[in-house]
């Protein structure tokens, strides 16, 4: 790689100091803000991360998913999964067939895109995305991700931006696996099947009482299965201890 030489070392200073800012952070969502805040450095407010299994086509809008991320403005969100871009999005279908970066124009005027693929583009520009850089990140078992930067601007990425954005999407996508495969090795702790109804009504926002009505047992009965339970899960309420159990996949809403 040769940039010029003030420009190349202004971009290399900012990556070094992204990359010593991600040093020891544990968490997805802080790690998705400082990407973010590299990103501005090239002129790119907005970042998505999507992370998909072998057999899975599109991106699901499951919120609490640390395998969906984005800081795409909210109208252009809920346009994108109520008219079902996600299902024909060029990018994801560009993705899985390319190792490198690719340009969203190379895609909107490849012969293969069809009018509806462009259509998301089109769209996408109305709400202020008029270019962007896509990042095919390929894992071992057909595993695949695929992280997005774009900008306000109609004016092409040059070639050394896209090459730090890239570096900076490797670096997010290593670290959000490891991240993940910690969270596996973790055991969900084994309930009782009372201590798995009180914590499933408790995520559904009732209260001990209304617990004890429906269940038909006593309000001191369920405070002590709460209470087991939140012990079991290491959990300093009852709200934490519904979302862990609804993450270990203990009880489903």
């Amino acid at each position: 790689m040769h940039f010029p030489t003030a420009a190349g070392e202004a971009f290399a200073v900012e990556f070094g100091r992204f990359l010593a800012k991600t040093d020891g952070v544990a968490q997805s969502e802080p790690l998705f803000d400082l990407l973010s805040a590299f990103a501005l450095n090239f002129d790119c407010p907005w970042i998505a991360y999507g992370s998909l299994t072998p057999d899975q086509q599109f991106l699901k809008p499951v919120r609490r998913d640390p395998a969906l991320m984005l800081s795409y403005p909210e109208e252009w969100q809920e346009r994108y999964f109520e008219r079902g871009y996600d299902r024909i999005d060029p990018l994801i279908k560009k993705g899985r067939k390319c190792a490198g970066a690719f340009r969203w124009s190379e895609v909107y005027n490849d012969a293969s895109t069809t009018e509806d693929e462009r259509r998301v583009f089109d769209e996408a520009a109305r709400f202020g995305l008029r270019s962007g850089i896509s990042v095919p990140l390929h894992g071992p078992g057909g595993r695949f991700a695929i992280m997005s930067f774009a900008q306000a601007s109609d004016r092409e990425f040059q070639n050394r931006t896209i090459t730090y954005l890239q570096f900076a999407a490797f670096h997010f996508h290593l670290r959000v696996a490891k991240f993940a495969k910690l969270r596996g090795t973790e055991e969900a702790p084994d309930l009782s099947l009372r201590e798995k109804e009180c914590i499933l009504w408790t995520a559904r926002g009732k209260s001990s009482w209304e617990i004890g009505q429906i269940l038909g047992i006593s309000l001191n009965t369920v405070n002590f299965h709460i209470k087991n339970l939140m012990r079991k899960l290491d959990a300093a309420s009852r709200t934490v201890a519904a979302i862990k159990a609804i993450n270990f996949g203990i009880i489903e809403l």
